[in-house]
């Protein structure tokens, strides 16, 4: 099993805070013998709000680290222009000396394709091409694209990337369909447990097996990538103390992001369903506390090093390969980097082996 760091920050969080939080924890990533530094792509929200740009954050972190990969997790590509995001990207693995990495992404709330509302309806099929395209322009291909004048315009990228081909991911909510499309582009898989059980991942993680066989592709490589909310102590129990409640504060900031986006007129994230008033008082608190305790013991690494073993090994049954440890969930900002010596010794402090 393979570990990196995740970054999503929520509310109330200071915004120069959190930048000196990710620089810091990044660069203990590094040090302690972890894969990546996952950091997405969020907009027009405090929670998540200070990563509107995964390539601005990782050009930072590739100053500021030496080995860690640097992986968009997730770039919302739709909302972009294809072209430039593979400039962007490749002067990302120029700066950081080859370490680019990019989970591609659909996007789900309405309210963000203020950037390019054109593509919210079919924006799956525009990220799948928009994948085609970057992975020509990434191998040298001169691709041809009208100009401001509607003439050819042959377009090659500069700067050249360092890597031959650029690592990619797909983003999935627990869409089966999602997973079988990684497969059949030969691409990585990250997702989540929220709404998915470690055992219903496996069977989508065969269903990406199977069509990375079909699609020519070894059905035994490809990463599997799983994002878990992590908090770290020697203490279980303190670890779940602490984390308690800024947990629930997380969720709740969530569930409001949720409600806006509905009431924009869009989805929310993986097709879940949210009722169309405002959730009661009482009723939200009783969920915040259940929604916490199912996290706690079936869809985290919050204890200790220990405690949270059996979890590595749950989730590696059902063929996860890489776990993504977000740890900026609301927990205070000085407590977050103790964590990362932990997530090493949960590795088995073993050297790095990334998963590209």
């Amino acid at each position: 099993m393979r570990f990196g760091v995740m970054f999503f920050a929520t509310t109330g969080v200071d915004p120069q805070q959190a930048c000196r939080t990710v620089l810091e924890v990044s660069r203990l990533a590094d040090r302690h013998g972890l894969d990546a530094v996952w950091t997405p792509e969020r907009h027009f929200d405090e929670f998540g709000g200070i990563f509107p740009n995964p390539a601005l954050t990782s050009a930072a972190l590739a100053t500021a680290t030496e080995r860690v990969q640097l992986r968009a997790g997730s770039l919302i590509s739709p909302l972009h222009d294809t072209v430039r995001l593979a400039e962007e990207w490749s002067v990302v693995d120029n700066w950081s000396g080859g370490r680019a990495a990019v989970s591609f992404g659909s996007g789900w709330n309405a309210n963000d394709f203020v950037l390019a509302p054109d593509s919210y309806e079919n924006r799956h099929q525009v990220m799948l091409e928009q994948i085609a395209l970057v992975r020509r322009l990434w191998a040298g291909e001169e691709v041809e694209l009208p100009n401001g004048a509607g003439k050819p315009f042959a377009v090659r990228l500069y700067p050249a990337p360092v890597q031959k081909e650029l690592p990619v991911w797909l983003t999935s909510s627990g869409n089966p369909r999602t997973f079988r499309a990684a497969g059949e582009l030969g691409a990585n898989v990250l997702t989540h447990l929220i709404g998915q059980t470690p055992e219903e991942l496996a069977d989508k993680i065969r269903v990406y097996r199977e069509a990375r066989r079909e699609h020519g592709f070894d059905p035994g490589s490809g990463t599997v990538s799983l994002m878990l909310h992590t908090h770290l102590h020697e203490s279980a129990e303190q670890a779940e103390a602490t984390s308690r409640g800024p947990f629930r504060e997380y969720l709740r900031s969530a569930v409001k992001l949720e409600l806006k986006a509905a009431q924009g007129g869009g989805a929310i994230s993986g097709g879940h369903a949210l009722p169309e008033d405002e959730i009661p008082a009482d009723l939200m608190e009783e969920l915040l506390d259940a929604t916490y305790e199912r996290y706690l013991h079936n869809g985290s690494l919050i204890g200790s090093p220990d405690s949270c073993r059996p979890m590595v090994e749950r989730v590696a049954r059902a063929g996860v390969d890489d776990i993504a440890c977000l740890v900026d969930f609301g927990v205070p900002a000085d407590l977050i980097p103790a964590t990362v010596p932990l997530i090493g010794e949960l590795a088995g402090s073993r050297g790095a082996t990334r998963g590209r």
